[in-house]
């Protein structure tokens, strides 16, 4: 049992599954009803699932899919990319402007966010592209697209802040007719099943984390640094896009100073909850999406306690700094340290058989 738990204190996954449980079993104590699941009838005439659990869930899906790559981005490249709310903006932009130009039926709907992805990977390969090839730190060089990237989001509708309306948006950022979950749930689900798929049975996996312990050793083993960092980008660019588009599905409409406004400090956070090093190397998907969860049921719970919306990023930049300090390495060192002091086992006294020897 102890061996047990000094490996999961040891696990990348201690501290996102430590802080949600602390959630949970705060909530619990507060209101007992807290995570109850209910079953409503929404305005479609449709039943479906409703409640904080859902809430939480449904919350946290563009969070959690920019923290697929944000994640990716980090191990890699030893830094983040505080860009993808810029580029999240930009890619809903581009899927308000192909919608906009055309009567909206799915493969329009298609066609609009696979546009949004590739101009999302073009400017996820330019910020890959000073990291990779230029060496410039991550957080510098998309510094140059977070300061600018809303503006072109606001540029590519022709200053406007236009609105688009069909059922079939309302699917995608609601709930499909029949299916009790919302469909952002779902979109998470499958996206980030696709991305263990791939890191599952490729090497992609292993090679970015050979890159972001030691790239140098990676280049001498054959792996090419370079490109494995414009990989994490690009992929990091389609997340934005994803989510880009389920934003502007939730609401039917683009307007780009608002729109996942600050997600990228949030994404970061998933990150850093996740138990990853923010400093490259090993990393942990599950950990991440977990840490997004974290923070919007941190989010939910601060709501639920009637605090000021004025407020909410000061508790919770509080309840954070509290949950990654005391998953810190230097706290559980010292978290295992007192459990072997307080509960360390007495040593067997030693006993001589009949020919002098000791015998337990």
């Amino acid at each position: 049992m102890a061996n047990a738990f000094k490996k999961f204190a040891k696990s990348q996954l201690a501290i996102p599954l430590f802080a949600l449980l602390l959630l949970i079993v705060f909530n619990l104590i507060r209101d007992v009803g807290f995570f109850s699941l209910t079953i409503t009838t929404n305005n479609n005439g449709n039943a479906v699932f409703s409640g904080n659990i859902i809430s939480i869930l449904n919350g946290a899906s563009e969070l959690a899919i920019l923290a697929i790559g944000m994640t990716l981005v980090t191990a890699s490249s030893k830094g983040q990319d505080i860009s993808v709310g810029a580029s999240a903006a930009i890619a809903g932009s581009v899927f308000v402007r192909v919608l906009r130009e055309n009567q909206i039926t799915m493969p329009i709907i298609l066609a609009a966010f696979l546009a949004s992805c590739v101009v999302a990977i073009i400017f996820g390969a330019f910020n890959g592209t000073l990291v990779a090839v230029f060496k410039i730190q991550p957080m510098i060089a998309s510094l140059i697209l977070f300061s600018a990237g809303r503006s072109i989001a606001y540029w590519i509708n022709g200053g406007a802040t236009p609105t688009v309306e069909s059922p079939l948006l309302s699917y995608i950022g609601s709930f499909i007719p029949g299916i009790p979950i919302p469909t952002p749930i779902i979109i998470v689900i499958l996206f980030g099943a696709l991305v263990s798929l791939l890191l599952r049975f490729t090497n992609l996996g292993l090679y970015t984390q050979a890159v972001g312990i030691n790239e140098k050793s990676a280049r001498l083993n054959g792996i090419n640094a370079v490109f494995i960092k414009l990989l994490s980008f690009t992929v990091l660019g389609v997340c934005a896009a994803i989510s880009g588009s389920i934003a502007v599905s939730r609401i039917g409409l683009i307007n780009h100073e608002t729109i996942l406004l600050d997600i990228e400090m949030d994404a970061i956070l998933a990150v850093a909850i996740g138990g990853n090093a923010l400093n490259g190397g090993k990393f942990s998907l599950t950990g991440s999406v977990i840490g997004a969860f974290v923070i919007q049921a941190l989010t939910i719970t601060l709501y639920a306690m009637k605090i000021p919306s004025t407020s909410i990023k000061a508790y919770k930049a509080l309840v954070i700094i509290a949950i990654v300090v005391i998953g810190s390495p230097i706290v559980r060192k010292y978290a295992l340290w007192l459990r072997d002091k307080l509960f360390k086992k007495p040593a067997k006294a030693k006993q001589t058989d009949e020919n002098g020897e000791f015998a337990l």
